[in-house]
């Protein structure tokens, strides 16, 4: 050992304290990015106006996160390179070449452990604390002009080797990052349980089809071509619906939407004391969408065409079921329940212990009520599940076990399944 030291020259000995100030600005480093990357702009800006130390330096980063990230990452790749570098030549100078291999492994643990590690895993359980400390000198860092002119010519430089637009535009995060986000904000009571939830449906509403919200085809209220004005108004009246599908019917027996009948039309030749004539003449044109269309697409058209009614069509052209703009603000917002509603749960508590579950109900909503993790991706509803994986027509009474819960058919209209239980398995040894 007093050898390895007595061979250390004035050389050797700047070169380590250079190392070793390396080592300690890339800590301040990492502690600078993890805690900058976790402080929200309404934190950031509530330590400002609250007059906190260095509060003001925080917003103005976490306001400007395209100001920052590049630079730090700079400096800290930079930092990494020259360190690695100067360790090989010390270890090197005292070792011969295995000082390399020896300086390499120990750069690797060493600044691992006390420069990523240790100060990230600080700024995770302390983020307001470091970014409030690095706040200031981050803000000196990236107004050194040298260091922001070097960031920029290599970004220009990255678009022009691989052309990005998030490059161009500044650092972003994906989905699930936001999303983890949100989740914080929410936790730590910056935005309300409400507002999250919210957030959520917008994200997911972007991956939402027609498919998955419309009303299938045997629960379509209609009427039929060639009814009359009053047996019409009687089947809205019931059923409290301001639109209905209009259906006809060929030789064969298929059934098809030729148009819309509205409500209100009805009952203008109703006051008229037309109530005895045909449906026909009030018909309006119907929209039909492909029921793969995502629903953002479908607002959109619905705003700018002004209707408020789809028929959904599957790739053969055949109906499948309707959707209308309530079942679209619905996905976003939620259930929303009108004077005409029916009010029935889609999941009730059975005095027994069971749940009586709607077969309508959506696989998605199903596992995030029932904490289990039914195949989203081919079944859309309850039913529609069951149906597939039993693979035949079921009989009332009819039950099978999946995932430790227990389905029994309860309600059948024809071939379609309306209701099932819902019970856990118990083991018994």
């Amino acid at each position: 050992m007093l050898s390895m030291v007595a061979a250390f020259g004035g050389l050797d000995w700047a070169l380590l304290g250079v190392i070793l100030l390396l080592l300690f600005f890339l800590i301040f480093l990492s502690l600078a990015e993890m805690g900058l990357s976790r402080m929200t702009k309404p934190k950031a800006a509530a330590m400002a106006e609250g007059g906190v130390k260095q509060g003001r330096a925080l917003h103005q980063l976490v306001g400007e996160p395209e100001k920052w990230v590049n630079p730090l990452l700079l400096s800290v790749n930079v930092c990494q390179t020259v360190q690695a570098t100067l360790t090989g030549v010390v270890s090197g100078r005292l070792f011969g070449p295995t000082g390399v291999a020896i300086g390499v492994l120990l750069n690797v643990v060493v600044f691992f452990v006390f420069a990523e590690a240790v100060p990230k895993t600080y700024a995770v359980q302390q983020p307001d604390r470091a970014a409030l400390s690095t706040s200031k000198l981050i803000s000196l860092l990236v107004g050194f002009w040298p260091l922001m002119m070097i960031s920029k010519g290599l970004i220009g430089l990255t678009n022009i080797v691989v052309k990005g637009k998030g490059l161009e535009q500044g650092p972003f995060v994906g989905e699930q990052e936001f999303l983890g986000l949100v989740e914080a904000a929410a936790q730590e009571e910056v935005i309300e349980h409400e507002e999250r939830e919210l957030i959520e449906s917008i994200i997911e509403f972007g991956d939402t089809v027609v498919r998955e919200i419309m009303r299938p085809r045997p629960d379509i209220v209609s009427v039929d071509f060639g009814s009359t004005i009053d047996a019409a108004i009687d089947e809205a009246f019931e059923h409290g619906v301001s639109r209905m599908p209009v259906m006809s019917e060929d030789e064969d027996g298929n059934q098809d939407v030729v148009g819309i009948a509205y409500t209100k039309d009805l009952m203008k030749r109703i006051r008229a004391g037309e109530g005895s004539q045909s449906v026909d003449s009030l018909i309006r044109p119907a929209v039909v969408i492909p029921e793969n269309k995502p629903v953002a697409k479908l607002m959109r058209e619905m705003q700018r065409d002004h209707f408020h009614m789809a028929i959904v069509a599957d790739e053969y052209g055949s109906i499948t079921g309707l959707v209308t703009l309530e079942d679209c603000l619905e996905e976003l917002v939620g259930e929303i329940v009108d004077e005409h509603d029916d009010e029935d749960p889609m999941v009730r508590s059975l005095p027994n212990g069971e749940s009586l579950v709607d077969a309508g109900m959506a696989i998605s909503e199903f596992n995030d009520h029932f904490e289990t993790k039914l195949d989203e991706d081919e079944f859309d509803t309850v039913g529609g599940f069951l149906f597939g994986i039993l693979e035949h027509v079921p009989v009332t009474g009819e039950s099978l076990e999946i995932d430790g819960w227990r389905f029994v058919v309860d309600e059948l209209e024809g071939r379609r399944i309306t209701k099932v239980r819902v019970l856990p398995v118990v083991d018994v040894e």
